[in-house]
């Protein structure tokens, strides 16, 4: 399919992509393939207002019925997906096995949602005042604002929507300005769904505002929007939440990751390979939960290394379009000069390179495909506390579980991990208070590839949000404690006598 064919088969009309100020090229081979208006603050502050209207209309909607508006956008991606993971590709450079599955994800999370708009559960609670009860339930919380980063363009906005809609919440949509092809098709998407739905689906309940950091300055600085879901780096985040602090504004912050992998003597190294490659390189490394560290036991690192080294030579690096492709191009040229700078520390650090650098600049002399690089560590030097967003692994040697640990947990970020080992008590451990301190932590499988029916999130600079499965939709809502004294008496609580 051409380019222009990929647009139109996500019913977006090249002929209104022209004359803007925004230019859109594809990581695919640099080609511009759309010249976008961007919206102003101004126009935010109108998408806000439209959005505070909506959200007194919206949270009176039955849950219920708010989730039937969630399964008609997953019928409607369902039929769009061959569609929109092909635009996802042609957007952020993503093999289309990739892409489609991360439109998969939005579908999965908007399953999940329709059931959760019948269990927003609250409690029951025991009072010690007689003829008194107490519960504990859970109303709308406001606008939600959504500030995504281009490497998953749709995935992490479906994440939260879904969850916010059926929560009673508006949204507001800011996508990366690398990536707004795809956010502009879903928001095509959730115009028809909301149309088709009626009258209970108010006008500015879903939006999508394209342009720069201004944009999520002013949904980061309204009174108006209760909650602001930023995903992206760690300075972003940082930000947002300074602005949101201002006025003690809500947060749910997915940001860096620096993701590990302990590989034990035990472990099954043929697994392991196949989940070290598929972890380091797929999204030709920028994912926020791709695998950069490798954490490997002395006596088994010069049989695993040689193997892995050699599986890298063999990757089929090329158009992401294209069938057989594994590895696709970074997002431009600035994350290919990052790369190669990351790899020149690294050597001034100690570390032996094998691969990285340039490749296919005659077929694609605009774009930035890269060879995924793996780095041999003397040990976990600087530039291995530094997230890269790049397929670069570093490698190094550990002699006890304890020393893998510390190895593991030393860096600033903290959002997946993850040990090979049949050893129970090597993984027991992993998982326990003293092993990884991270949101995610997995035993024999990679760090990347979660699943939507589990919190995704991390800590330390990851920022601490959860987006997605298990009680996360909490983060979207209000919570609220309440005494009903249905008796004829007055009795306080804790045995307190104020008699008049």
């Amino acid at each position: 399919m051409t380019y222009t064919e990929i647009l139109k088969a996500a019913r977006l009309d090249p002929e209104t992509f022209r004359g803007g100020e925004l230019t859109v090229t594809t990581p695919v081979d640099g080609t511009e393939v759309a010249a976008l208006r961007q919206h102003t603050r101004a126009d935010a502050e109108a998408a806000i207002a439209r959005a505070a209207g909506a959200f007194d209309k919206w949270r009176r909607v039955p849950a219920p019925r708010r989730g039937e508006l969630v399964r008609r956008l997953g019928v409607a991606l369902r039929e769009e997906k061959e569609a929109l993971g092909r635009l996802v590709t042609l957007d952020c450079g993503k093999i289309v096995q990739e892409g489609l599955g991360e439109v998969q994800e939005m579908i999965d999370i908007c399953d999940f949602a329709v059931g959760l708009s019948r269990q927003l559960h609250g409690l029951t609670i025991a009072s010690e005042r007689p003829g008194h009860a107490m519960r504990e339930t859970w109303h709308p919380k406001g606008v939600c604002g959504v500030i995504t980063a281009f490497n998953f363009p749709v995935a992490p906005w479906s994440w939260n929507a879904a969850l916010a809609l059926v929560c009673g919440d508006p949204v507001i949509w800011k996508p990366s300005e690398k990536t707004p092809l795809t956010a502009l098709a879903v928001q095509g998407i959730c115009d028809r769904v909301c149309r088709d739905f009626g009258e209970d689906a108010p006008e500015g309940l879903i939006q999508t505002l394209v342009g720069g950091h201004e944009l999520g300055q002013a949904l980061s600085a309204s009174e108006d929007v209760a909650i602001v879901s930023a995903t992206g780096s760690v300075p972003m985040g940082r930000a947002v939440a300074g602005e949101m602090a201002k006025r003690l504004g809500r947060t749910i912050l997915e940001l860096g990751g620096n993701n590990g992998m302990i590989v034990a003597p035990s472990a099954d190294l043929e697994m392991a390979l196949r989940a070290i490659v598929f972890s380091a390189v797929g999204t030709a490394g920028q994912r926020c939960t791709t695998l950069r560290r490798l954490i490997v036991h002395e006596d088994i690192y010069d049989d695993l290394l040689p193997r892995l080294i050699a599986a890298y030579e063999t990757l089929p690096i090329g158009n992401p379009l294209e069938d057989g492709t594994l590895v696709g191009p970074l997002i431009d040229k600035a994350a290919a000069g990052a790369m190669a700078q990351a790899l020149k520390q690294a050597q001034a650090e100690g570390g032996t390179v094998h691969g990285g650098g340039a490749v296919l600049e005659d077929d694609f002399p605009g774009a930035a495909y890269v060879a995924p690089s793996i780095v041999e560590m003397p040990q976990q030097s600087a530039i291995m506390h530094h997230e890269t967003f790049a397929p670069i692994l570093y490698a190094v040697k550990y002699k006890t579980l304890e020393e893998a640990i510390a190895l593991h947990n030393a860096v600033p970020q903290g959002l997946s991990s993850c040990i090979f080992s049949t050893d129970l008590r090597e993984t027991e451990t992993f998982l326990s208070a003293v092993g990884s301190d991270c949101g995610i932590a997995n035993v024999n499988i990679g760090p990347s590839g979660a699943e939507i029916g589990g919190a995704f999130g991390g800590e330390k600079d990851t920022g601490g949000g959860r987006e997605s499965g298990s009680d996360a939709w909490k983060g979207y809502m209000r919570r609220q404690t309440q005494t009903i004294n249905y008796s004829r008496e007055l009795p306080l609580a804790q045995g307190i006598r104020f008699d008049i």
